[in-house]
């Protein structure tokens, strides 16, 4: 049997370690001249380190099946496509709401009241991103 756990955590290690080695190809730089693969390399640190808790806490407790939901596979891809469509055609919030409100019906239970908590959240976000790293967000 495989456990959903260890397939987690070994995921996530493999997304670690493939974004670590594609920073790697960029120059690091260091902390004072940060080069174009430092930001990732540093995330890929604490995501790698994540991956390992999760697969030794996996040993430690009792295995849990591995299962597939399909449903929920294409709820989250047409809410990524969704949010891809409404950000090109209105703007980031129009595909912030979008993303959420889709990704809700994969949820165990749906709450309008949440998903909207999480795309204030989520939009809050999105401003920080544009106004304080200048990113380039067309949000209205």
């Amino acid at each position: 049997m495989l456990n959903q756990n260890v397939a987690r955590g070994a995921f996530l290690a493999a997304v670690a370690l493939f974004f670590a080695s594609n920073a790697m190809r960029y120059p690091i730089g260091d902390l004072a001249h940060a080069g174009p693969g430092l930001f990732p390399l540093l995330i890929c640190v604490p995501l790698l380190i994540i991956a390992g808790a999760i697969i030794w806490q996996a040993r430690l407790t009792a295995p849990v099946p591995l299962q597939f939901n399909p449903k929920n596979i294409v709820l989250i891809m047409a809410s990524l496509v969704g949010f891809v469509l409404a950000s090109e055609y209105l703007n980031a919030i129009a595909g912030i709401i979008v993303l959420v409100f889709i990704a809700g019906f994969a949820g165990t239970s749906y709450s309008w009241v949440r998903n909207i908590k999480i795309a204030l959240g989520l939009i809050v976000v999105a401003y920080v991103f544009q106004r304080f790293l200048g990113l380039n967000l067309r949000l209205i």
